[in-house]
């Protein structure tokens, strides 16, 4: 199986599916992440390009991610940004990796640019009933990302609603913490959505919720042949 993790920034992948990368990669899946804005110029505590790439490299090799696909839009204006040109970027990572399965930001996230990411990502999804020459896409999942997802408080908008929980261990989940501690300036301290205490806590609650050792939650809203 091949699985594809479509996200705006640099870290969002760790994130929402860190430990969920990790067990499948030592599954023998091929896993892949899709970064939209792959330079995050307007991030806070951004360290150079240089060690931002070198970052990325680190974390990915951790979780044994096979490609890393980076664009180059402007982080904090996905919304001026045309939505074909983003659909049209993740279609060609779609292709690329010959995606299975894909992970992307749930639309009620509070930052902007995971909302026009998985707008586009959904429109992206949709490549195989467009051209025949297209894998079918298996599944379609969202993902919560600690320090956004949790803050979506436009209640206008369907919350994140987990229905798939994925078992992943403790060692996965040391993994997806060793994995972001690689991003210079990411990590807080507790109680901060982005400590390793809320992190490993989450996934034991997930866990727990769902009868599991530890887990990454998931939104599944598109699943087909499976």
């Amino acid at each position: 199986m091949s699985y594809l993790v479509v996200i705006a920034h640099p870290d969002d992948e760790v994130l929402g599916a860190g430990a969920t990368m990790y067990k499948l990669a030592q599954e023998g899946h091929s896993v892949n992440v899709c970064i939209l804005s792959g330079d995050v110029n307007a991030r806070n505590f951004r360290p150079s390009t240089e060690e931002l790439n070198e970052d990325v490299n680190c974390s990915m090799n951790i979780l044994d991610v096979d490609r890393v696909i980076t664009g180059g839009f402007p982080n904090i204006e996905f919304n001026m940004v045309p939505h074909l040109k983003l659909v049209q970027f993740i279609e060609s990572a779609i292709i690329e990796t010959g995606a299975d399965v894909i992970f992307t930001h749930h639309p009620a996230d509070l930052n902007n640019d995971h909302l026009h990411t998985s707008m586009a990502c959904q429109a992206a999804s949709r490549l195989f009933q467009r051209r025949s020459d297209v894998k079918p896409l298996k599944e379609l999942l969202f993902m919560e990302v600690p320090s956004s997802t949790d803050w979506g408080l436009n209640k206008t908008l369907n919350q994140f609603s987990p229905n798939t929980f994925i078992e992943v261990g403790e060692k996965s989940v040391d993994k997806k913490i060793e994995a972001l501690e690689q991003y210079r300036g990411v990590m807080r301290d507790y109680p901060h959505p982005r400590s390793k205490e809320v992190i490993k806590g989450l996934a034991a609650y997930r866990g727990g919720e769902s009868g599991m050792v530890y887990a990454e939650a998931f939104e599944s809203v598109f699943r087909r042949g499976l």
